[in-house]
């Protein structure tokens, strides 16, 4: 990826903008919301790098997995990101296929909060199997479709929710969108 690729055209603003929709689809999760900003940069698919360019910089360890490697140069020049060893020492990570969430950094028990963040750009957040989302943030469950989750998602979910307040979130980008997954939710067939 060349660097010639803009980032955010006004960086504080819309890193602003796109924290407040992070922090509304953490606290409602499954709720999908779109972004006004197109920040294009293939391999990354407008949300993806929109949070990306919102989450992380030089304070923070990132890992992507092979098929975003070409945003290593954009990332690190309009973010100063620092890459992580492996997946199991990363505070983020974006990829396009989940990696096994009993590999991702759950935090400690004395510092749960520092449990990583995965980032997972996904074809669609419609269309998928179906899956039912209940817990705090929703008065009622609720029903999402992503495709692009492993057939052991909810088997894997369950082992991260069992962690409580340990664990790892989950970010699901597609085009210009995106929905979130924290920790606290649980998830079931459609």
């Amino acid at each position: 990826m060349t660097l010639e690729k803009p980032g955010f055209i006004d960086p504080v603003a819309e890193a602003q903008a796109c924290f407040r929709l992070v922090l509304r689809t953490m606290s409602s999760p499954g709720q999908i919301v779109t972004l006004a900003t197109d920040v294009a940069t293939p391999p990354l698919a407008p949300a993806t790098a929109a949070v990306l360019l919102t989450l992380v910089d030089a304070e923070v360890s990132l890992w992507l997995d092979e098929p975003l490697a070409d945003s290593w140069d954009w990332l690190a020049f309009h973010a100063g990101v620092v890459r992580a060893a492996d997946i199991g020492t990363a505070a983020f990570l974006c990829t396009t296929a989940l990696p096994p969430l009993a590999d991702v950094f759950a935090g400690t028990d004395d510092a749960p909060e520092t449990g990583a963040t995965i980032i997972l750009q996904v074809p669609a957040l419609d269309g998928g199997p179906k899956l039912t989302l209940y817990g705090p943030g929703l008065e009622t469950p609720i029903v999402i479709a992503p495709q692009g989750l492993p057939a052991d998602f909810i088997a894997q979910w369950e082992q991260n929710h069992r962690l409580f307040p340990r664990g790892v979130d989950l970010l699901l980008c597609a085009g210009s969108s995106f929905c979130a997954l924290p920790r606290s939710v649980r998830i079931g067939e459609g």
